[in-house]
Formats: structure tokens, C-alpha cells, sequence
């Protein structure tokens, strides 16, 4: 990998309507010990909300664009994961507006890429509970703590975390202009979906940095507050579990027997054996793997999973990005 000397690093921050938020996810850059960064707002709404809040900033890094028209929350999140470089940027993150990065993220990110000499990190994160209540408090541990190791992941072992965890947490990834994974999906799906696809398109060898330098805010309940819903809640959440089933299922077809035959002992995951079983035994996969759990835990797992292959549904979208970028990851690029 080519020395990147100067380091520019370009931070793509998709809002919607949450000005306090963003204001605090703006500081969080500006506090960053590395001064060499830019970011672009991107602005989905109407009234154009965060523009008052860039403006009063006044650091000439922040940019503010207002989306028109507007593209919703889950394109507008994806869009900041494109390969375009307008700024000519070396590293690029995604903040979004109700998460907030800690000093030394940028910093300390570039040190593992060059270090290293790898394209790619997944930080660590903490979860901010009640976010944006007067009860909000950080959690002790990182959402990675229970699914990775700190280390670097070849990509095929990468893609295994997708039997036991989400893997990719969008707040957590940081990339080089040299990447070449393909990390904006880049077709209808929800924000959720998203990173369940990210973590299978990864390409390239990942270091995993374990120690916690960024913050993701607990609000499930305002994940579908600027999305363009065409459907019931039960019908989304059977296709998203339908469409992680088919991931796994995928991953597990691509691994090795090797990677199979040692999946529940492997040491690069932090996960104990039993939640590995869970993972392979609801995606309906290696039968044998179920004798690892309490009789009526499989039984139970392999139900949930009949259901949701039953009457979950994946789109045709969906069929043929596992094709092209499951093929473009098993060949490295």
C-alpha cells in the first residue's frame, strides 16, 4: 500500500430532523486530535434543519448539502459508503447524526492502516442507552465484544461473523481511498440489511480494533422514521430475517470444510461454542452442529428458522447481490 502522507480523511454524516444530535456528532470531529479531516453533511430534510447547525459551527471543514429531493433514510446512510472522492480524501468514515466519534478515532485509525498495511478497520463501539434522554449513559462494553477479537480477518473468516453476529457496524468501519471492497449496497433495503450486506461484500483482509474510539446510539425505536414504508412491521422484519438466513446460508456454503468442521472452536471469534451453534442450527445448516445445544433449544432454533424461510421473502434485488458481490469477495476483489 502506497504511503498517504498527508492523511485527509473524509467523514460522511446523512441527517434527518435531529439538530441537537448532529450538532454533538459535528463536535466530536472537531475535538478529533487529527485535524486533517472534512465532512459533508447531508441534509434529508424538507425545512433543511441542519443547515442552522453547520453554519453556527463555523469550521470551513464542515460542507452542508441538503438532498433534493430527498432519498430517504436507508439510500441516504448507503450513499455515504460510495467510491466517489470528490475531496480526494485518503480515509473515509460514516458518522451519522445521533452517533459522535471519540478524540483519537481518526488518529488511531490511520496508525492501524499504516501500520498494518491494510484498507480496512472495524473499530469498536459503545452503545449510548436511552440516547437523547436525561438518562442516557454509555455502556461498559463494545458492540464487538462478544463477536470478534482484536486482529486482522482475512475476508472469507470475516464472513463467517455472519452466523453469529451482524458483523459490520457502519459507525465502526474505516476505509482507504485503496479499498477495494465495494462497501455501498446500492440497491433498495433497509439501513438494518445494509450492514448485514456490507460485512458479505468485504473483500480484503479487515483489522479489528477492539479497543472502543466511537458511539452508536440505542434508538430502535426511530429507525424507520425517515423511511419510505411500503410495508407492514411483521412483513419487514420476516424479509430481513429471511434475507440474513440467506447470507448465512451463503457464507456457509462458500466456507471451506475445514472453516465448517472448526467453526464452533474457532479462536478467531469471541463467541462462545453454544452461540455459534444457535447461529448454524436457525439458518437450518450442518444438522450435527444442533447436538451442541439442549435438545429443545434446537428444536425451538430450527423452528424459528422453518418460519422464517416459510414466510419470509427475499427480492430478486437481493438474489443477485449475494451472486456478484459473494463471487467478487471469494476472489479477493
Amino acid at each position: 500500500m502506497r504511503e498517504l502522507a498527508a492523511g485527509l480523511v473524509h467523514i460522511r454524516t446523512p441527517t434527518y430532523k435531529r439538530p441537537a444530535a448532529l450538532r454533538r456528532a459535528l463536535q466530536s470531529m472537531i475535538a478529533q486530535t487529527w485535524e486533517n479531516w472534512v465532512c459533508d453533511v447531508y441534509d434529508d430534510d424538507p425545512a433543511q434543519s441542519g443547515r442552522a447547525v453547520c453554519e453556527a459551527l463555523g469550521d470551513s471543514r464542515i460542507h452542508y448539502t441538503h438532498n433534493a429531493p430527498q432519498l430517504f433514510a436507508s439510500r441516504n446512510i448507503d450513499s455515504c459508503f460510495t467510491a466517489k472522492n470528490p475531496h480526494r480524501a485518503d480515509y473515509f468514515c460514516v458518522v451519522e447524526d445521533d452517533n459522535f466519534i471519540l478524540p483519537t478515532f481518526c488518529a488511531e485509525n490511520i496508525a492501524l492502516c499504516r501500520t498494518h498495511d491494510i484498507e480496512i478497520v472495524l473499530r469498536n463501539q459503545l452503545v449510548e442507552h436511552a440516547s437523547a434522554t436525561a438518562s442516557a449513559h454509555l455502556s461498559e462494553k463494545g458492540v464487538l465484544d462478544d463477536l470478534f477479537f482484536e486482529g486482522l480477518y482475512e475476508a472469507p473468516n470475516f464472513r463467517l461473523s455472519l452466523l453469529i453476529g451482524i458483523g459490520v457496524s457502519n459507525g465502526g468501519l474505516f476505509w482507504s481511498r485503496n479499498t477495494s471492497s465495494q462497501l455501498e449496497i446500492q440497491y433498495p433495503c433497509t439501513a438494518t440489511l445494509q450492514e448485514y450486506l456490507r460485512t458479505f461484500a468485504i473483500a480484503e483482509p479487515v483489522y479489528v480494533a477492539m479497543t472502543p474510539l466511537a458511539v452508536w446510539a440505542e434508538n430502535a425505536e426511530q429507525t424507520t422514521r425517515n423511511a419510505e414504508l411500503k410495508s407492514s412491521y411483521l412483513r419487514r422484519e420476516l424479509d430481513l430475517k429471511r434475507s440474513i438466513q440467506a447470507l448465512q446460508r451463503q457464507v456457509w456454503h462458500d466456507a471451506t470444510p475445514a472453516q465448517r468442521a472448526g467453526f464452533l472452536t474457532n479462536p478467531l471469534f469471541a463467541a462462545p461454542p453454544q452461540a455459534r451453534a444457535q447461529g448454524v442450527t436457525k439458518a437450518l445448516l450442518a444438522p450435527g452442529i444442533a447436538g451442541h445445544l439442549p435438545p429443545r433449544d434446537a428444536w425451538r432454533l430450527r423452528g424459528r428458522g422453518l418460519a422464517i424461510r416459510l414466510l419470509g421473502r427475499v427480492t430478486p434485488e437481493f438474489n443477485s447481490f449475494v451472486r456478484e458481490r459473494g463471487a467478487a469477495a471469494l476472489s479477493g476483489h
